[in-house]
């Protein structure tokens, strides 16, 4: 009996033993996970809930919060700035198109076999890995109107100057271009990963058959890279949504308020006016404006896509 009984314990301990080995290599992932966890929940997690509370309260940062209910949001809809904001960031958002096929149409040059492909890939990409407001700074002096570059090949070209930065009509067409330049090697990127993991053999088949470069163009790359696409159709429809340093450098959201953005109206609210509960509200709006378009744009492309 005795012998039964420790053989009994000793199934007892190692089974113990093995549910707590097995709890360790469960609880080891979240132990490397934790320092990220602990920066994503201080400066992420919690600050957006922090933003919920708030878009339901008046607050200018010092003093209590006010509970105020639907006030802000209701407000919001009834102001014509926000609006604008609105208008003038949808305007913007037009250029995703423009963006995404001109990235597109470069890829498929570097993804040929050309002498300089390195040097051709990091010019196109280095704009990426300028500062923002550098990138401002700089386009902010070459669409200058009283001395920058553009003017001066214009005039030295006979051609008539252009107002641009001081033109409401023109200063849009500005950051649009800017933007262009500025994103276009991150999408040129994930494009060129995109035509690289297609298999050369498909390519192949379709000479084979008698195919021209268009018809490989039309009826393989771009069904094949639809997933890619739809990746970069929202990143860029994200980014373009968020567009703030540049509007904020180059044009300061005027002439007027000809590109006045949603982010730029946000900032106004919160840390020029300090209505920080209104600015929550504003972010919150925001946000759900930028996830009915992404479910739309997944939406569109479901079917090709899986």
């Amino acid at each position: 009996m005795d012998a039964v009984k420790s053989i009994k314990l000793q199934d007892k301990s190692e089974k113990t033993i093995a549910r707590k080995i097995k709890w360790k290599k469960r609880l080891i992932p979240f132990g490397f996970l934790s320092p990220v966890l602990v920066i994503f929940s201080l400066f992420m997690f919690i600050p957006v809930v922090f933003a919920l509370y708030m878009s339901f309260h008046q607050w200018g940062m010092i003093g209590n919060p006010e509970f105020v209910g639907i006030e802000n949001y209701v407000r919001l809809l009834q102001d014509p700035l926000f609006w604008i904001s609105v208008k003038n960031t949808i305007i913007f958002s037009l250029s995703v198109p423009f963006k995404v096929g001109i990235a597109l149409f470069i890829a498929v040059l570097l993804n040929q076999k050309i002498k300089g492909l390195a040097f051709f890939r990091a010019a196109f990409f280095f704009p990426v890995v300028l500062s923002m407001v550098v990138v401002g700074l700089i386009w902010q002096w070459m669409f200058s109107p009283s001395y920058g570059f553009v003017n001066f090949m214009l005039e030295k070209l006979g051609l008539p100057l252009q107002s641009m930065l001081i033109d409401s009509k023109q200063a849009m067409i500005v950051l649009i271009i800017v933007s262009i330049w500025k994103g276009l090697g991150s999408n040129l990127l994930l494009f060129l990963a995109g035509l690289q993991s297609i298999p050369r053999s498909v390519y192949e088949a379709a000479e084979i058959d008698g195919a021209n470069s268009w018809q490989k163009f039309w009826h393989i790359t771009v069904p094949l890279l639809k997933p890619t696409t739809l990746f970069v159709l929202i990143i860029t429809l994200i980014g373009s949504f968020k567009i703030f340093d540049l509007a904020y450098v180059i044009t300061g959201g005027g002439p007027g308020t000809s590109t006045m953005v949603l982010v730029h109206y946000i900032y106004q609210e919160a840390f020029q006016r300090f209505n920080m509960g209104y600015a929550s509200a504003a972010a919150y709006v925001f946000f759900i404006i930028l996830f009915i378009l992404t479910l739309i744009q997944m939406r569109m492309f479901k079917s090709d896509a899986s």
